[in-house]
């Protein structure tokens, strides 16, 4: 088995990164250092089936099938991951806890088995440390602290 385990620390309060990581219409903004997908149907409630829905690629749809499998705002959120063209179905867990003035936030993606799921451990785990240390940070400057984009802000949508 293979697996991401990425930790990041970042100077803000646990309730924006957890804003930063759920709120549908920030997500892309943060995941455009990456395919920049947005999430379709998306709700952090356990059972919630939703898609993530990136440019395609060559050999790729762009499309990820999710359901949301635990929550428990704003510790912690665990879904499934399944390519839309099938395949192996594996867990992503976003872990925040709140350390000093900061937040500490885990991102484990588990469950790639087989030569297939390491090669594709490799590759996603790549764009995700991108956007954890590129791509979060930048969204979190850019919250106020009701967690809404300050007026003038540069991020935008890329889908």
């Amino acid at each position: 088995m293979s697996a991401i385990h990425i930790v990041r620390d970042y100077p803000h309060p646990p309730a924006k990164v957890w804003r930063a990581v759920t709120d549908p219409a920030l997500i892309p903004l943060w995941t455009a250092t990456g395919a920049g997908a947005r999430p379709e149907g998306f709700a952090t409630t356990v059972g919630t089936e939703f898609q993530f829905i990136a440019k395609p690629k060559p050999g790729w749809s762009g499309i990820v099938d999710c359901v949301v499998l635990e929550v428990d705002e704003p510790r912690l959120l665990r879904y499934s991951w399944t390519d839309h063209g099938g395949g192996q179905t594996t867990e992503v867990t976003y872990r925040i806890e709140s350390r000093g003035a900061g937040t500490s936030f885990t991102y484990d993606h588990t469950g790639f088995a087989g030569a297939g799921g390491f090669f594709m451990a490799q590759i996603l785990g790549r764009v995700r440390r991108k956007m954890l240390s590129v791509g979060l940070p930048a969204v979190l400057d850019d919250l106020d602290e009701a967690g809404r984009l300050r007026p003038g802000s540069g991020l935008r949508r890329r889908i």
